[in-house]
């Protein structure tokens, strides 16, 4: 059986504090977030932009977040007024909300991984089981 992995990254930037927090990340600060979106697939499909089935997602789908925040995405916005109050605004949270959003836009069979990282030595891994 056919299996395409399509692989994307970008990066955007936003401000972020992380409640409660005792120690400098409990300030506003901001990163050049890193983000690596992987998705799989054992079929092609079509897209909102090609009505033809030739992709697993297409690359402008995927890449979302990094549209500026008065466009949708996550760029130059404070995450903890753009993220929904459930995601706190720690690394893990991030992905998860990338993935969750990511998610609702690609046909159900495709496995989806987001990766972001706020440092280029720190990184989360969230994925599809």
């Amino acid at each position: 059986m056919p299996k395409w992995k399509l692989v994307t990254e970008f990066t955007f930037d936003s401000a972020h504090y992380i409640k409660d927090y005792n120690g400098p990340c409990g300030r506003l600060h901001g990163h050049t977030y890193k983000v690596r979106i992987e998705a799989t697939s054992t079929k092609l499909y079509s897209s909102e932009f090609c009505p033809h089935p030739v992709m697993v997602a297409d690359f402008r789908t995927l890449r979302w977040a990094k549209k500026d925040i008065t466009k949708g995405g996550l760029d130059h916005g404070i995450l903890n007024e753009v993220m929904p109050e459930d995601y706190a605004t720690t690394a893990e949270m991030i992905a998860k909300f990338i993935y969750d959003r990511t998610k609702e836009k690609l046909p159900e069979n495709v496995q989806l991984k987001v990766v972001v990282s706020e440092t280029p030595n720190s990184w989360v891994e969230y994925e599809d089981e």
